[in-house]
């Protein structure tokens, strides 16, 4: 299975141009007739896993017309000219390992800004990918936790202990032979007491009905009515 491609970067126009062999002071963009590129179309940057290619293609049919393998950045793939920051000679190369040096444009000094950083960014992300794979590496092997075929565990959950001796409940009443203690009177309970004692009133009623059905008081003799009498009788 190829690895799977990543547009990173899709300028609509850039210029190719015929350079001539490079000078004492390096590439200069002055030197390519600039006003006549040899072709026009857009640009794509595009990366195949950890590989960089950036493709000149037809701005109508999107047909490759030259490709352009980046495997470092700075290297001998992009190179800046001395007099610009728009251009830079780039190494084109075919299926069959054919190469040849041009010069390549950018309409606008963002797009050579942003072509620049791009690369920058994709050859850090390579850099740090492959840190990390040495840190794995030198880590050791990782610890293998699976299960191996057949292997069994025994996990014992709820068991009692058998040399554990139960001991039994009291039943209820036990430490009172049997007897239920009594309640606590409810509250309140000690001012209704307070309040069914007889007033006043209901003790002096009482006591006119004892003496209503008291017994009546002793009759007078008969030796002192006789006498009485006798006295009566004796002034007539």
């Amino acid at each position: 299975m190829g690895d799977y491609e990543n547009v990173l970067m899709v300028k609509p126009k850039v210029f190719v141009y015929r350079i001539p062999p490079i000078g004492t002071s390096g590439h200069k963009a002055a030197d390519w007739n600039l006003d006549s590129p040899a072709w026009t179309g857009r640009m794509r940057l595009v990366a195949i896993g950890k590989r960089l290619e950036m493709r000149l293609e037809d701005g109508e049919t999107c047909d490759l017309y030259a490709k352009c393998p980046i495997d470092a950045h700075p290297g001998n793939a992009i190179e800046a000219v001395s007099d610009s920051s728009r251009y830079f000679v780039i190494r084109l190369q075919n299926d069959n390992g054919q190469q040849a040096f041009v010069g390549c444009g950018f309409q606008e000094r963002g797009d050579a800004f942003d072509f620049n950083v791009t690369l920058q960014d994709h050859f850090r992300y390579i850099e740090r990918s492959a840190e990390l794979e040495k840190q794995d590496l030198s880590a050791g092997p990782s610890l293998d936790l699976a299960f191996k075929e057949g292997q069994t565990i025994s996990i014992n959950i709820g068991k009692k202990d058998k040399s554990a001796v139960s001991r039994p409940r009291p039943a209820p009443g036990a430490s009172t032979g049997g007897l239920v203690p009594l309640l606590p009177p409810p509250p309140g309970a000690g001012s209704m007491i307070r309040n069914s004692r007889p007033s006043t009133t209901t003790t002096t009623a009482s006591s006119s009905l004892s003496s209503a059905f008291a017994a009546p008081p002793p009759a007078p003799s008969s030796s002192t009515s006789t006498t009485a009498t006798s006295g009566n009788l004796l002034d007539f």
